[in-house]
């Protein structure tokens, strides 16, 4: 079966499922893990902005989409020629199905619960002492953070994070006095590439808060990803437990 995958996290664990580049013939040019492998997968664009018709060159059996990742209207047209399955992952349980319903589809169901396991394993592991008041920034100018109806927020609370912003929904424009209540404010290294500078900046407004850059894939990629994200979970909360 050859396959089309528009999501990044979809494009890792259809490898770590198994599959190879003879099975993954294209992939979006943010595709980028498992790097060995994804370098020999034809890019077919961005996950905003497929190209459609080289897609339609690779003639796949099936395409992965997603239903926040990807526009709407593409994933539409690619309806047409072709099957897709267009995925929702807001959910640790959601990320469940997500990974046994690759596992059916490509006949790799023992891999796929084993990844299950390791991601309830890694996420009961991982607790704080306490509940921690966190503010999660996916964005700059303007700032912009998580609601609970998202997969971050799901992850943040599995590791006892209390998001002070769990009263919104999705992805809120913020205030820089709205982060007055948090404890600990993470800057993610994606979707906006947060840095050292930026950490700067806040402190000049919050000097005593912990304010920290976080691994974005840890928290917003579902699918295998969090299974590898134990040690890195880990170290985290062992940093913010000392507030």
């Amino acid at each position: 079966m050859k396959v089309v995958s528009l999501v990044p996290s979809i494009t890792e664990a259809l490898f770590d499922l198994g599959l190879t580049e003879n099975h993954v013939v294209g992939r979006t040019k943010f595709c980028i893990h498992p790097a060995e492998k994804v370098k020999n997968v034809t890019v077919i664009g961005g996950t905003k902005n497929i190209n459609i018709d080289k897609i339609k060159a690779l003639q796949p059996d099936l395409i992965l989409a997603n239903k926040e990742e990807n526009v709407k209207e593409q994933v539409k047209a690619l309806m047409t020629d072709f099957k897709v399955i267009v995925t929702n992952v807001e959910t640790i349980e959601d990320n469940y199905y997500l990974l046994k319903n690759l596992g059916q589809i490509f006949n790799k169901q023992d891999k796929a619960q084993m990844f299950n396991l390791k991601i309830y394993d890694v996420l009961q592991q991982t607790k704080i002492n306490k509940k921690i008041k966190a503010a999660y920034l996916i964005w700059k100018n303007p700032y912009m953070t998580i609601g609970s109806d998202t997969f971050i927020h799901r992850i943040l609370e599995e590791i006892d994070f209390e998001n002070i912003f769990k009263d919104k929904k999705r992805y809120p424009v913020i205030e820089i006095a709205d982060l007055a209540h948090a404890e600990v404010i993470m800057l993610s290294s994606e979707p906006f590439p947060f840095k050292e500078k930026h950490i700067e900046e806040l402190k000049a407004y919050y000097p005593d808060k912990k304010i920290i850059i976080v691994d974005g894939e840890a928290f917003s990629w579902y699918g295998t990803h969090i299974a590898k994200c134990g040690n890195y979970f880990k170290n985290l909360v062992s940093e913010v437990e000392l507030i």
